[in-house]
């Protein structure tokens, strides 16, 4: 299972050591784990991601940093320069931007959403970095799009990081997919379920059914009456439109009332700005490339992939899903679940291309549609060699 992280800066300390790289070279991803190493003089080799290093100045000029990288580091002229002369590259700090580059740990909702309170979401960094993107991306500056895949390819390593040990179900589902209905609700019981049988539930991040499946992780941990109660609260901003503000705060308020609830990922992206990421997801890997964050997402549920109802988008990702099951380019293929027997078979009948699409295959008995979600956890365990 996934930690809870705290809200916390950059300089925080991580829930666990950074991984070495290849040739025995680290990331350092908290102060706390910079101190340590340092204590030792020598950084050579080391990755230092994005840290606020402005009172390490004499740790700095006393350490061998042969070969170490710091990347978004805050430190002293005289620091940056003593680290460069002992043969480290320096990448500084980018000014002005509502998003940092070089992070080393994931999103959180509070991180991505603060300032809600006193500004609504127009006065959070999730607004302002998709209002960034919006600019850059008109203009064509070569200089942001590196600094969008400098991000991306940081989120996607502090992913891999996060995920490393665990058993992934990505839940795919329409945004549309209104707080108070009964899909809602069935949606959040799914991610609870998943969540209680020992899954990382991993969803789009975004509102609907994605919010309802980290809604439900989030619940897991609770008594059961505690999501019945949310459901309640929430369904008063039933949804994202006409005020994201709104929607916002009945998540957060959910979250005060029951703090510290259980944790899932969230993969939402900048390139649906009219999207916001949800509060319940409480690691957000959020991406400016919405192509990376829909493969990454799709290839990091090893332990399988539920498609609830939704249109183009949640359509796309079947297929997407089903490409690298056909060839198995991934190995073995994952388990496909597709709920709601009327919705992809009648009203987009996905179901039946599918199927032929698997016939002969190996994928062909890894493949479901089930009517209801409550017969989703049975038939996701029926896939697993052991029962399990």
């Amino acid at each position: 299972m996934l930690p809870t992280p705290e809200p916390a800066p950059a300089s925080a300390s991580a829930p666990a050591p950074s991984p070495r790289l290849p040739g025995g070279d680290r990331e350092i991803e908290s102060l706390a784990e910079f101190d340590e190493i340092a204590a030792g003089g020598s950084l050579a080799g080391c990755r230092v991601q994005a840290i606020d290093l402005m009172g390490r100045t004499s740790a700095l000029t006393a350490c061998d940093a042969t070969g170490a990288v710091f990347l978004g580091c805050l430190m002293e002229p005289s620091a940056a320069d003593a680290v460069r002369a002992a043969g480290a590259l320096v990448f500084p700090p980018v000014p002005g931007l509502p998003f940092d580059p070089y992070r080393g740990l994931l999103h959180t909702p509070d991180e991505l959403f603060a300032g809600l309170s006193e500004g609504g979401y127009e006065a959070t960094p999730d607004a302002r970095a998709y209002e960034w993107f919006q600019e850059t991306k008109a203009d064509g500056d070569v200089f942001s799009s590196m600094l969008r895949a400098i991000h991306d390819d940081s989120i996607s390593d502090a992913l891999d990081e996060l995920l490393v040990s665990a058993r992934v179900v990505g839940v795919m589902g329409g945004h549309a997919m209104a707080r108070g209905t009964e899909a809602y609700e069935g949606a959040a019981r799914l991610g609870r379920s998943l969540a209680r049988a020992g899954f990382t539930v991993a969803t789009g991040g975004g509102p609907g059914a994605m919010e309802a499946a980290n809604l439900g992780a989030y619940a897991s941990v609770f008594r059961d009456e505690m999501l019945d109660e949310a459901l309640e609260l929430l369904a008063k901003a039933p949804s994202f439109t006409p005020s994201v503000t709104e929607w916002a705060r009945a998540a957060f308020d959910v979250r005060e009332r029951w703090p510290d609830g259980g944790a899932s990922v969230g993969v939402p992206t900048w390139f649906y700005g009219h999207e916001p990421p949800n509060a319940f997801a409480t690691h957000l890997a959020k991406y400016f490339a919405n192509a990376t964050r829909e493969d990454g997402l799709l290839a990091r549920s090893n332990g399988g992939v539920i498609f609830l109802p939704g249109a183009a988008g949640t359509l796309q990702e079947i297929f997407d899903a089903a490409t690298p099951n056909y060839y198995e380019s991934r190995g073995e293929p994952a388990p496909m679940i597709l709920v709601n027997h009327e919705h992809w078979t009648e009203r987009l009948p996905a179901w039946p291309l599918l199927q032929a699409l698997a016939r002969g295959r190996s994928m062909e008995s890894r493949i479901a549609l089930v009517d209801r979600v409550e017969e989703v956890p049975d038939t996701l365990r029926g896939f697993s060699p052991s029962g399990a």
